[in-house]
């Protein structure tokens, strides 16, 4: 009986204690789902709505570029888009085979599809192709339901509605490549594209603009169910320029040359108001994606179409250069203003003779008129006089030599030598000699189409160290009716190449250079004989109209030496001799002569002579410039009434240049 009752007492011990454990393991599960249905509620709530929602960014509208006049020279226009998504489509490369008898589908790119659609989930959309016409579009439309999978989708492209005339300028766009990376979500979207050059790419940061986002459900294998809200992105902020779209226009149409180029400039403000280059391109080639051949071709061409030579070509200056050794030798007082030079066609320097232009010689000249005629003996003279390192000083004074930062890629500086570059550059000493020929603009010295343009200026202006700019002010923007903006420095961490420094906003005071009024007085009085004297090597190339009327220096810049039984035999002739061997024609000028205002400079790549080429060419471009510009002061400097853009389906040449080769001058 008493072990019943022990044997009883132990199973009801065990009960309560097993009871006991189950309702505290009860209770703890409870406690455990109230914390987290409960007081943890709202984070796994956010965690589950994290598992289910997918962040989309959108890519913004791009930010516009205007001209000084508020024209557009870079928009946004609608592009339709092909796309297909594999997992409707029962057959890809059957569909894809339909698709090329609608519209143009290489085989390369239906074979690039078919890659694609194998490394990526079948239900995600596809891009077949950009830029689809109306009747393209149409075609696809029309023939849906027999094409499983395709769709057609509205996205944004670059337009330039100037083309192949602006595009050393504006640049193109071009999908980021791996160093363009840095770090913006936005330039990993498939088909965004970022500046490759020109103002694209100086002004990257600002056009950009901020992503939008579009938030979707999703199930768990990442396809979208529905789309929960959006937020539109910023649109990147517009820019304008001081370029003048006629002007440019006329310019580049002047220059109807193989290999050229021209700016010019606003003396007292420094605007750029055209900076032309030819041969040019299409720009549109690199948004739509450019072909092996195409890029060839470009690549491949001796004129160098890819290369913006207003500011990127490098070349000696010739006779253009005369004016600042006259002031260097002037300012050194080692001539003084009567100085004259007896010029027998020739200077003999021991066993070495530097000829002249002129074989028989000019007689005695002064500094005006050897300016004037351009004689190379007068110049040998003095650069003799006064060294290489002095020229050099004067010529970084009046903007040669260096980079002028004007806030666009593929500025080179040139070059002023000096002995101590010379050595360190060639490791050997400078020469008398090289002295000689540096006095004349050719042997070591480099320029570039706006340097020469800048020194044109600063002569000019009365010798104010003028500022050359590209981008218009912000108020100056605003006042046109547009938000415009002027770029200013680079942000931090975008990326943009540190050797691409961009301006500050506004115009810079232009500070005097401190020399010597009556020193500038010789010498732009040369400049104006140089054209309108009939002893003057431009006096052909001369305006009668005084409201037209100008100044300037012409200059021919040697390739090849010219040997001596060539000169010897006085039958040596540009046209006779390769056409990259021919010497470059240039010219420098400014206008109107009673009130100078523009500054215009030329070179004309194997041209031949400067006078007989290229001052009529800068003529006929300072005369546009006056006449616009007095266009624009009878409006109040109102924007001209828009134009329709040119519509149809037509493609601009790959390579724009002009037809033919001009006659060949006969002074320098």
């Amino acid at each position: 009986m008493r072990d019943e009752q022990n044997r009883h007492r132990l199973i009801t011990r065990r009960t309560l204690l097993l009871g006991g454990a189950q309702l505290a393991l009860t209770g703890v599960l409870g406690a455990r789902m109230w914390y987290l249905q409960v007081a943890e509620a709202d984070r796994y709530k956010t965690l589950a709505d994290d598992n289910r929602i997918s962040l989309r960014l959108l890519a913004p509208p791009r930010g516009r570029i205007f001209d000084r006049d508020g024209r557009p020279l870079a928009l946004n226009r609608e592009n339709y888009r092909l796309l297909v998504v594999p997992e409707q489509a029962a057959d890809l490369e059957q569909v894809l085979s339909q698709l090329a008898q609608l519209v143009e589908l290489p085989e390369d790119v239906q074979a690039r599809v078919v890659r694609e659609a194998e490394r990526r989930r079948r239900f995600s959309a596809l891009p077949v192709r950009d830029n689809l016409t109306w009747d393209e579009v149409a075609k696809v439309e029309v023939n849906g339901p027999d094409l499983a999978g395709v769709m057609i989708d509205v996205g944004l492209a670059r337009e330039y509605p100037m083309g192949a005339t602006m595009a050393h300028i504006i640049g193109y766009v071009g999908a980021p490549a791996e160093k363009d990376l840095d770090g913006d979500p936005l330039l990993e979207l498939p088909d965004f594209r970022i500046g490759k050059s020109g103002i694209e790419r100086a002004a990257e940061p600002r056009l950009r603009g901020r992503a939008g986002t579009i938030r979707v459900e999703v199930n768990a294998y990442g396809r979208e169910i529905r789309e929960l809200d959006r937020a539109e992105g910023v649109p990147g902020d517009d820019v304008q320029l001081t370029i003048d779209a006629d002007l440019q226009t006329f310019t580049t149409a002047r220059l109807a040359f193989d290999s050229a180029a021209a700016v010019v400039m606003d003396i007292h403000s420094g605007d750029i108001l055209a900076a032309a280059s030819v041969p040019t391109f299409d720009p549109m080639l690199f948004d739509r994606g450019i072909s092996m051949a195409e890029w060839t071709e470009l690549t491949s061409n001796p004129r160098a179409p890819l290369i913006n030579k207003a500011l990127g070509g490098q070349y000696p200056p010739g006779s253009t250069f005369k004016m600042v050794v006259a002031l260097a030798a002037l300012e050194a007082g080692v001539i003084p203003r009567d100085h004259t030079v007896f010029c027998p066609g020739h200077l003999d320097m021991g066993d070495n003779r530097f000829h002249c232009w002129r074989r028989g010689g000019h007689g005695e000249v002064g500094v005006v008129e050897a300016i004037a005629q351009s004689c190379d003996v007068f110049f040998y003279d003095i650069a003799r006089r006064v060294g290489i390192d002095a020229i050099a000083a004067m010529g970084q004074r009046f903007g040669l030599g260096h980079r002028l930062q004007i806030g666009l890629p593929g500025e080179r500086p040139g070059l002023m030598p000096t002995k101590d570059w010379k050595m360190a550059a060639r490791g050997r000493g400078w020469t008398q000699g090289e002295t000689l020929i540096a006095g004349i603009g050719q042997g070591y010295v480099l320029t570039t189409p706006l340097q020469l343009a800048v020194m044109t200026a600063r002569l000019a202006n009365g010798g104010r160290a003028v500022v050359p700019r590209l981008y218009r002010e912000i108020d100056d923007a605003r006042a046109a009716g547009a938000q415009l903006w002027n770029v200013a420095a680079p942000a931090a961490g975008t990326g943009l190449d540190p050797a691409v420094p961009l301006p500050e906003s506004g115009i810079q005071l232009a500070d005097t250079m401190g020399i010597d009024r009556s020193h500038m007085e010789l010498v732009l009085e040369g400049m104006r004989r140089v054209v309108n004297n009939r002893r003057g090597t431009a006096h052909k190339a001369a305006i009668e109209d005084p409201a037209y009327a100008y100044a300037g220096k012409t200059g021919t810049a040697q390739v090849r030496r010219i040997t001596r039984a060539e000169r010897d035999s006085g039958r040596y002739k540009a046209a006779d001799v390769p056409w990259l061997e021919r010497d470059h024609a240039l010219f420098v000028g400014y206008a109107p002569l009673g009130a100078p205002r523009y500054a215009c400079s030329c070179i004309i790549e194997h041209g031949g002579s400067g006078s007989g080429v290229a001052a009529p060419v800068v003529a006929d471009i300072l005369r546009a410039t006056i006449a616009l510009g007095a266009e624009r002061e009878r409006r109040g400097n109102r924007p001209p009434a828009p134009q329709p853009q040119p519509a149809g389906p037509g493609r601009p040449d790959r390579i724009v240049q002009g037809p033919g080769r001009p006659g060949q001058g006969e002074a320098t």
